[in-house]
């Protein structure tokens, strides 16, 4: 059998690896100094490049926020497909189980690099008017896939039927959310978090 992929060459390689370093050496100064405070001469610095060289791959620091955002969104929608999509699931038992899975899967696409929610979080919004409703957009995005899912558990009965789907879906988000923030400080307590977030979810916290 053969791929129709053609091979990534040497030189391919190491321009995809030199812009990897630059996004990381942009993160390292942007946790050092605050986003509005570093400048491309710092990255450049840390790295032991020439501006020039920075140009090539970006056309400024913010090109480079915006290249996290767009990694963060593919790399979360595509862990939501075959098995963990919102139609992938029938009972109520497998929801329960794809839920775990999407938890498991988000906490490592946040966990992998800390500085990624950080940025997202508490950097981001205040770069400027553009890069705020952007954020936003993300949410919204967040909200629109978590409403998915529960739509269809309504509609297959396995959720309630009077469910607010889109109120819910925002409630549910903003405790995955606290739970992205919490991590930040204390990572050793997502998988617990994550566990306590889906029992409020399927079994409330009501004595019964």
């Amino acid at each position: 059998m053969t791929s129709s992929a053609e091979p990534v060459s040497r030189a391919e390689r190491k321009k995809q690896e030199l812009r990897r370093e630059i996004i990381d050496a942009a993160f390292d100064c942007f946790a050092e100094r605050g986003y509005h405070a570093t400048g491309i001469a710092d990255v450049a610095t840390r790295l032991g490049i020439g501006h020039g060289t920075f140009y090539r791959y970006f056309q400024n620091k913010r090109d480079i926020v915006d290249h996290v955002v767009d990694d963060l969104v593919g790399r979360i929608t595509g862990a939501l497909t075959a098995e963990n999509a919102p139609d992938a699931v029938s009972t109520l038992a497998e929801y329960r189980e794809q839920s775990a899975r999407i938890g498991e899967a988000l906490g490592r696409i946040f966990g992998e690099d800390p500085r990624v929610p950080r940025l997202l979080l508490f950097e981001a919004p205040g770069i400027d008017r553009a890069m705020a409703e952007r954020i936003l957009d993300l949410f919204d995005l967040a909200a629109a896939l978590t409403s998915a899912y529960l739509s269809h558990g309504v509609e297959l009965g396995y959720l309630r039927a009077d469910l607010d789907v889109g109120n819910t879906a925002r409630a549910i988000n903003g405790m995955i959310l606290g739970t992205a923030v919490s991590s930040l400080r204390t990572p050793e307590a997502q998988a617990a978090q994550s566990e306590a977030l889906r029992r409020v979810m399927y079994d409330g916290i009501a004595a019964r």
